[in-house]
């Protein structure tokens, strides 16, 4: 309920407008306390809702509710005021609670003149108070736009709407400063002393080029807007302040939803990565101690370590350390990162993102603590600063190294899938610096709403015989994972210009994939032959001999003498993806798969397709899976039918509708 999950992040908030506590909104007063022990501070938060601070109340009244009203004085003109569960019932006993109350069928505080605790059967009231004339609930406060200085910097007026966020309208920068952030702080004027703000999807990076974009920020940490006298895109190389605007003093807005969770790190040195991780670290003697903590759910990973490259940012070469929680118990698994996809075994040899003791290394991780609170996962961990593991990268004691990061989700067998945030700059740090570095901010957590996911894909048509699949971006949480429910690896299967559709056929009938999914065996990203089984995940390849024999498969594979699986429908490579300007971490964005299909861009290798041919019998379930042969959670669902109907299996079918591009 709103009023129960508004109260309980306003009075976990760590905001302040002044040395008294948290900011609340504006304060009315205190109740007048005439009978039956009431007392309390009253606070308006916004145009309908009412703060109670400290409210007492001995529950004897024999018919007692909230009461409201326009009259001159409290009295049977008035109306019930929900408690603080939306119900209208007798109060019973309050001592010493904080809640919010809602002003029913959409009325304003301004459209009252008091509010109370009354008994209708005795007409007596036993506390109120009274909302003074002219009075100016918390509100959306509207202040000039930014003074663009340089690199395109500019925007219409900015909302200040609550006491940690910020819209900015129509905002444009250029994207041509290599280390532009959004920045805030006290003073005159904008200088280098001040705070980042993470961008509008946690990002604490340089701030990428927005074109008349409308975008949230959210101050970091404990800051409210009554903490900082302006904000600004500032340069941080160069000490440019390219754009700003001065905050005024007492700006009445509203209080804000978001709970602040603080954290405290034990170990010197911290670098916030995101919004929501952050990493901190001590070298003593030979070794290095290293602590993940993490805002992610219990299915998700956090990974850090160092860059494939000395020159930049770089996770193909890398040497990373994944995290998570399994229950109650923490994991810190070593691996090594040679491809941008899941761990494969190519000819003979793994690629891809494996763990060291696959590639005959060893784990050279020692897990120390591990623990999950308050929706934050914390382990810690040590390694060797110098591993005997060949396959390791040395952490240097001197001078800065580069590193590389992600957050994304655990299959179903708790390896990592493509992360979900990352970041696109290049990262340095100093690990044994000659002082103590730390930027890192407490967590923060707001009430988000999930994004619905695209249309789902679905091709129900009785003259398609033939179908072509190629590759493509799996699009994010809106993507693949939105419609089918399941991780996903950072490529899908298109067909018919669909991103994994659900397909209708019918038994008895032959049908055919044209398959451009790569013919290169020796390609860990891009050899994904097309196969067909009663199980919905894929990857047949990386599955133990006894999770094969489990398994029915249908089409796309045959055996050699020895009894080995091998794929039968591998053709050559078409593929769709971003293009050179376009960031796929910003997939959700897009509105629809529609939009975002027609924003990437289509090549193919010469070569002809694998040609994947059968026909569904009587003996194939009602739904099989068609897959990539090498990696999972590729494809997804066949419905195998006995005739075309707009009914089937008891089931009405919703066809959605996209265009294709033919390539």
């Amino acid at each position: 309920m709103f009023v129960v999950l508004f109260l309980a992040l306003l009075t976990n908030s760590g905001f302040c407008q002044d040395d008294e506590g948290p900011y609340r909104g504006k304060h009315l007063g205190k109740l007048n306390s005439y009978h039956h022990q009431v007392s309390g501070d009253v606070y308006a938060v916004d145009d309908y809702t009412l703060l109670l601070t400290s409210f007492s109340y001995d529950g004897n009244g024999a018919d007692t509710f909230f009461w409201a009203g326009a009259a001159n004085r409290p009295g049977p003109q008035g109306f019930i005021v929900p408690d603080e569960y939306g119900k209208t019932n007798v109060l019973a006993r309050y001592f010493n609670r904080d809640f919010t109350l809602t002003l029913p069928d959409n009325k304003k505080i301004t459209d009252i003149k008091w509010f109370a605790i009354y008994d209708l059967l005795s007409q007596n009231t036993f506390g109120d108070i009274y909302i003074p004339e002219e009075f100016e609930p918390p509100t959306v406060q509207r202040i000039p736009q930014l003074a663009g200085k340089s690199h395109g910097v500019s925007s219409t007026d900015i909302e200040i709407i609550d006491a940690k966020r910020i819209k900015l309208n129509e905002f444009s920068y250029d994207g041509g400063s290599k280390k532009a952030h959004f920045w805030v702080g006290v003073g005159p004027q904008p200088a280098s002393k001040g705070y980042k703000v993470p961008d509008e999807y946690g990002y604490v990076d340089p701030i990428r080029a927005y074109k008349t974009e409308t975008i949230t920020l959210e101050l970091p940490g404990d800051l409210t807007i009554f903490n900082i006298d302006w904000f600004s895109i500032f340069d941080l190389e160069t000490k440019e302040n390219l754009g700003s605007i001065i905050v005024p003093d007492g700006l009445n807005v509203p209080p804000s939803l978001v709970k602040v969770i603080p954290h405290k790190d034990h170990l010197p040195n911290c670098l916030q990565l995101h919004k929501d991780f952050q990493v901190s670290w001590e070298i003593f003697g030979p070794q290095i101690t290293f602590q993940m903590a993490g805002q992610i759910d219990e299915n998700s990973y956090m990974s850090f370590g160092i860059s494939g490259s000395t020159e930049r940012s770089q996770m193909v070469g890398s040497d990373v350390t994944v995290a998570y929680m399994g229950g109650s118990s923490g994991f810190t698994t070593d691996y090594n990162i040679t491809a941008l996809t899941p761990c494969v075994k190519v000819l003979g040899q793994y690629k891809g993102v494996c763990k060291d003791e696959l590639v005959g290394g060893q784990d050279s991780n020692q897990i120390h603590t591990a623990v999950r609170e308050n929706g934050i996962s914390i382990i810690t961990y040590r390694r060797n600063l110098i591993s005997p593991d060949h396959g390791d990268k040395e952490y240097p004691t001197e001078g800065s190294i580069y590193v590389v990061w992600a957050i994304g989700r655990l299959d179903k067998n708790k390896e990592p899938t493509f992360h979900d945030f990352y970041p696109k700059t290049n990262i340095s740090v100093e690990l044994n610096p000659k002082e103590p570095f730390s930027n890192c901010f407490s967590f923060t957590r707001s009430d988000t709403q999930l994004r619905e996911p695209w249309n789902k894909g679905q091709i129900y048509d009785k003259t398609i015989r033939i179908f072509k699949a190629y590759l493509g971006p799996s699009g994010g949480k809106r993507g693949y994972q939105g419609t089918t429910g399941q991780t996903s690896t950072s490529l899908a299967w298109y067909i018919n210009g669909y991103l994994a559709p659900e397909l209708w056929l019918r038994r008895g009938l032959t049908y055919a994939f044209r398959v451009y999914g790569g013919n290169n065996p020796h390609s860990a990203e891009f050899y994904h032959p097309l196969i067909i089984t009663d199980e919905p995940h894929g990857g047949f390849d990386r599955l133990s001999d006894e999770a094969q024999s489990k398994i029915r498969v249908l089409a796309g594979v045959e055996y050699s003498r020895r009894g080995r699986p091998r794929p039968t429908a591998a053709g050559a490579l078409c593929l769709a993806q971003h293009r050179n300007v376009n960031d796929r971490r910003l997939d959700d964005d897009f509105p629809s798969f529609k939009k975002f299909n027609r924003s990437l861009e289509y090549s193919c290798e010469d070569g002809d397709p694998g040609i994947l041919e059968f026909t569904p019998n009587t003996s194939w379930p009602d739904i099989v899976y068609y897959n990539s042969f090498t990696q999972a959670n590729m494809g997804w669902k066949i419905h195998v039918i006995d005739s075309f109907s707009w009914r089937s299996q008891g089931t009405t079918l919703k066809i959605n509708y996209f265009i294709i591009i033919p390539i």
